[in-house]
């Protein structure tokens, strides 16, 4: 079996970890239709409205300092994340309060720390004051007007959108500046609205541009899979179909999946983008054959469950845990780790092998169905499929030069 991953891979991403993000309880004050851990999935652990300990994440944290103090650490001075997912985060703060606390005494050298988190504003009036203090970087979910929120609703069926606009409302009054420095809006797309809908009313409100994204389409129950795609909306389709697409493409920049795919084109076929100065005055090092669009583990972010589990994103099935944290430390095996990923790549190495756009490659393998035994990607390009795709990303680049300015100043070049 070919080697794509050794432990080495996953040492290195450790100590050049970006995000640490934790899912501080499985509780949630609302019950939004769609909810990821709601009625449509079935790959997710049971959710009894624990909260996460904060021992867990102490243990967690002290296991990453050995890694982000070591000789492995070739990024120093780097900003690490610490997010805080749910459920509601708001309803463990004092777990989000030990953390940063923690985290800001911890005698660590060459890392600087900002905080994040994702919220539905129910709770916000009463912990503002403490996140605009800390600065955290505050993504309100919310997916419209009041009628594109309507999913959104308590546990009684009651709408929250009253409730949450009242509270982001009080938040811009009392602290402008903050509001307007690191506070957005994410919103996810559905059969209630649309990429044109979810744009306009946040442009006009709020003068932001929201995350939009739509509903996770892996770990399906069977028996909800026809409500499921009655409710589903694909982003492209929606946008494609806005009254005023391009303006709302152009805006929208790289949340737009356009300008996404553009520059994916661009990072990987282009022969004067760099990564950082070292590729610019070395020259750039030799691809490793790694393939598929999968992240290294831990390349990008840690997630850590309420219950311990240790994975590589929050959008993957729990069964897919690497790892575990408890009150007596951290289990990651490396070896075991990069085992698992090779075994899944061997699965998929004739395809890609065929595949003429392998390069810039976006698929994840947790996201292909029967991933243990037989997966196919449906993203693979034959040689007309693949020359479709550069004639597309070459005729928009040269309809729009400054969208290519933009990409290469303000999102390759960093």
């Amino acid at each position: 079996m070919k080697t794509y991953l050794t432990p080495n891979h996953i040492r290195h991403a450790l100590a050049n970890l970006p995000l640490l993000t934790f899912k501080v309880t499985d509780a949630c004050n609302l019950k939004c239709k769609y909810c990821g851990y709601g009625e449509f999935y079935n790959d997710y652990d049971e959710r009894k409205d624990q909260n996460l300990s904060f021992e867990y994440a102490r243990q967690l944290l002290d296991y990453l300092a050995d890694f982000w103090n070591s000789n492995r650490n070739i990024s120093s001075d780097r900003n690490v994340y610490i997010g805080f997912y749910g459920g509601e985060p708001l309803l463990n703060m004092p777990f989000v309060k030990n953390v940063v606390d923690y985290v800001e005494k911890m005698p660590l050298h060459h890392r600087h720390f900002s905080f994040a988190m994702t919220t539905n504003a129910i709770l916000l009036d009463k912990h503002m004051d403490y996140l605009a203090e800390k600065r955290f970087n505050l993504l309100v979910s919310l997916d419209g007007n009041a009628f594109n929120d309507s999913y959104r609703v308590d546990k009684a069926g009651n709408p929250s959108f009253d409730r949450v606009v009242r509270n982001v409302d009080l938040l811009r009054e009392r602290h402008p500046d903050y509001f307007r420095l690191h506070v957005n809006f994410n919103s996810v797309l559905h059969n209630r609205n649309s990429v044109q809908d979810i744009h306009d009313f946040f442009k006009r409100e709020y003068d932001k541009i929201p995350s939009i994204g739509e509903l996770n389409n892996m770990g399906i129950r069977e028996d909800k899979r026809e409500l499921f795609n009655m409710t589903y909306r694909n982003q492209m389709e929606s946008l494609m179909q806005s009254e005023h697409y391009e303006e709302i493409d152009k805006e929208r920049f790289i949340s737009s999946p356009t300008y996404q795919s553009v520059c994916t084109f661009l990072h990987q076929y282009c022969d004067f983008v760099y990564r950082d100065y070292n590729e610019l005055l070395y020259g750039k090092p030799k691809k490793s054959g790694w393939i598929t669009g999968t992240c290294m583990p831990f390349g990008k972010k840690m997630f850590v469950t309420v219950n311990g589990k240790i994975l590589p994103c929050e959008r993957i099935g729990q069964q897919f845990a690497l790892g575990t944290v408890n009150e007596n430390g951290v289990a990651l095996d490396f070896d075991e780790i990069a085992e698992k990923y090779n075994q899944y790549f061997a699965k998929l190495e004739s395809q890609c092998d065929g595949c003429f756009n392998r390069k810039s490659c976006v698929q994840c393998i947790f996201n292909l169905e029967d991933l243990d035994n037989h997966p196919v990607c449906h993203g693979c390009m034959n040689h007309s499929d693949f020359e479709s795709y550069k004639a597309r990303n070459k005729a928009f680049i040269a309809a729009n030069p400054e969208a290519y300015y933009r990409l290469m100043e303000e999102v390759i070049v960093e």
